[in-house]
């Protein structure tokens, strides 16, 4: 098969890397890619976003399947475009995708089939948001409707922090469009966890569980980002909790989004948070998670290429996954400054280094090629992934990589994996 991988991050680069190595796979493209994912693919300069190029490309190439990576091109339609071209593609519709594109589609849908999630409203005022904040009290989770590259979720401790993140998304227009509207909702006490399962529509395949760290300095302290480092397992989702997360949150929501003729297709990643109760959703994403994609897919001993086929075309109740027993970890450098802004242009060495750690991969993020040198391009850059026997070792091989790598513009959490550490009695 012609195998077209859309999108340029950590995420599309752990797929590509283990699509590359399908016997299936004749030919692998990503576009754009970035300077890890040249080194397993080839790479063509058409943006993501640039929706008609990548049809054309796609056609052009006789691209046998097209796998979409990132949310944006899914939100706005890139999967009907390619399909009503005639092209297999993994990826959930425009209908579909609105699980991720819009917060308060989600938050009612969970509320019409009896979903478990946080109590919420949903406002297009600042001033009746402010005053539910006021009625509500904290802590607080104050959202932006849409698209926020994970930074447009604010967990309030206070009331003066919801009523400055009403005010920074509504008045300040800090998310653009995807902050006129807000949902604001209750605040979920208990463990967080990522969990992703496969739909072809109808049939559902549960893959794995992980856990991101979502805020920017250890101890989970600082302002959100998409993600500074990722495991799996996790304890927190033993064999009788995924049973629980797939028969109460993700069975009935594809059964949902089926009976409401949005049937979705492609990966369904759950944020969940786990307490006495019991889990509750979060939020729904409409694709693989980035950097618990980099966790994933060294743990898959299975081929993925069928996997994403069935998904695009139909039939996955006839396909079955195998995991690895090993735990594996991604600790993700970004650049300085990161969530807020940084420069980009830095160069990086010591990869190759890094790469030599036993069980460990070097996943790129944000990275270019330029003048036989790699450069940094984004903010969240490299994700230095290992595989271990537990938690432990699979976090002493990481950053024993990370040691390696001669980066002054970057940074990383030295804590990733703390929570597993901290149930396992270890030191974190």
């Amino acid at each position: 098969m012609r195998i077209l991988v859309v999108g340029s991050g950590g995420r599309e680069h752990a797929l590509c890397w283990a699509i590359a190595a399908s016997p299936l796979c004749d030919a692998l493209l990503c576009a754009p890619g970035n300077a890890g994912i040249a080194e397993v693919a080839t790479c063509l300069p058409v943006a993501a976003d640039a929706l008609d190029a990548i049809v054309s490309l796609a056609r052009d190439e006789r691209i046998d399947l097209v796998v979409v990576g990132p949310e944006g091109p899914l939100v706005a339609g890139l999967a009907d475009k390619l399909r009503a071209a005639g092209l297999r593609t993994f990826g959930p519709s425009v209908a579909a995708a609105r699980l991720e594109g819009s917060k308060g589609f989600m938050k009612d849908l969970c509320a019409r089939h009896g979903i478990p999630t946080a109590a919420y409203r949903r406002f297009r005022d600042a001033a009746t948001a402010r005053a539910f904040v006021r009625e509500r009290g904290a802590p607080i989770v104050v959202k932006a409707d849409g698209l926020a590259a994970g930074k447009g979720v604010v967990v309030a401790a206070t009331l003066d922090e919801a009523l400055a993140a009403v005010d920074a998304a509504m008045v300040g227009g800090a998310f653009g469009a995807a902050g006129a509207e807000l949902v604001i909702e209750d605040f979920l006490d208990g463990e967080e966890a990522s969990f992703f399962a496969l739909s072809d529509g109808e049939n559902v395949l549960p893959l794995a569980a992980a856990q991101d760290h979502k805020q920017v300095g250890d101890g989970d302290t600082g302002p959100n980002t998409g993600g500074m480092g990722a495991y799996s397992p996790t304890p927190a989702v033993d064999a009788a909790m995924q049973a629980r997360i797939m028969d109460e949150i993700i069975e009935p929501t594809i059964r949902a989004m089926r009976q409401e003729g949005a049937p979705f297709a492609g990966v369904l990643f759950a944020g969940l948070m786990i307490g006495r109760a019991g889990p509750r959703l979060i939020e729904f994403n409409v694709r693989f998670g980035d950097p618990e994609c980099q966790v994933l897919m060294p743990r898959l001993r299975s081929d993925i290429v069928p996997a994403l086929l069935a998904c695009a075309e139909g039939g996955l109740k006839h396909v079955d996954l195998r995991w690895q027993d090993e735990t594996a970890l991604t600790v993700v450098m970004a650049a300085n400054g990161y969530p807020g802004s940084y420069a980009t242009g830095s160069e990086i060495g010591g990869l190759d280094r890094a790469a030599a750690v036993e069980g460990v991969t070097v996943f790129h993020a944000g990275t270019a090629a330029k003048d036989g040198r790699i450069v940094a391009t984004g903010g969240r850059v490299l994700g230095v992934t290992a595989l271990g026997r537990d938690v432990a070792e699979a976090r002493q091989r990481a950053y024993a990589a990370v040691e390696r790598i001669d980066w002054p513009g970057g940074f990383c959490r030295s804590d990733i994996g703390w929570r597993a550490l901290a149930r396992a009695g270890a030191t974190p």
